[in-house]
């Protein structure tokens, strides 16, 4: 089948947060998180290495949830389930729809983060990918020395399977760095 047929929820819930697809209109919620988390999450992102604008992030919203429902990427954006605030971004990345497996990203706006949200959600959007996917592996990659990122696989319980020396450059292009790789897998 192919994948662009495939029906499953676009949101779920955790304890404390609703997880859902990203909607026209989040930018501005994203864009303010993003303002907030700068400092935190530009040694790691991509995304974070050029100033960018309110629209363009709304921009990078729609074709994420364009995305989305075409099932290339599965952006999710996690609320606070009480105030409705917008806590972190994750997602099912790189998927392999054959197998199926995928690829799991996060950040978290920093004004929430060392609350353990960023764990809720990964752990939430794992059970998602292989209650709702039938996912028969869950990956997460992440810079061997960003220490906060390798904690929530290891809270989580992923087996670290490796570590790929030189794999990848720093955002900033001025270093090499390894990468880990960690996973679940269902068999």
């Amino acid at each position: 089948m192919d994948q662009i047929l495939m029906d499953f929820p676009h949101e779920f819930e955790t304890q404390r947060l609703h997880i859902r697809l990203p909607l026209p209109g989040d930018g501005k919620k994203v864009y303010q998180a993003i303002q907030a988390s700068l400092h935190e999450i530009k040694p790691w992102l991509p995304f974070a290495q050029h100033d960018q604008t309110e629209e363009e992030t709304e921009v990078n919203i729609r074709h994420a949830h364009i995305n989305f429902l075409k099932r290339e990427d599965l952006r999710m954006l996690g609320f606070h389930k009480e105030t409705g605030e917008l806590v972190c971004s994750t997602g099912l990345h790189r998927m392999n729809w054959d197998v199926p497996k995928f690829e799991i990203g996060y950040w978290v706006d920093s004004r929430y983060s060392g609350k353990g949200y960023t764990t809720e959600a990964v752990d939430g959007l794992t059970r998602f990918a292989f209650r709702e996917l039938h996912a028969k592996r869950v990956e997460i990659r992440c810079d061997a020395i960003n220490h906060r990122s390798r904690a929530i696989p290891a809270k989580l319980n992923f087996q670290l399977e490796g570590i790929l020396r030189n794999e990848d450059v720093s955002v900033d292009g001025l270093e090499v760095r390894d990468t880990c790789i960690y996973a679940k897998v269902k068999t």
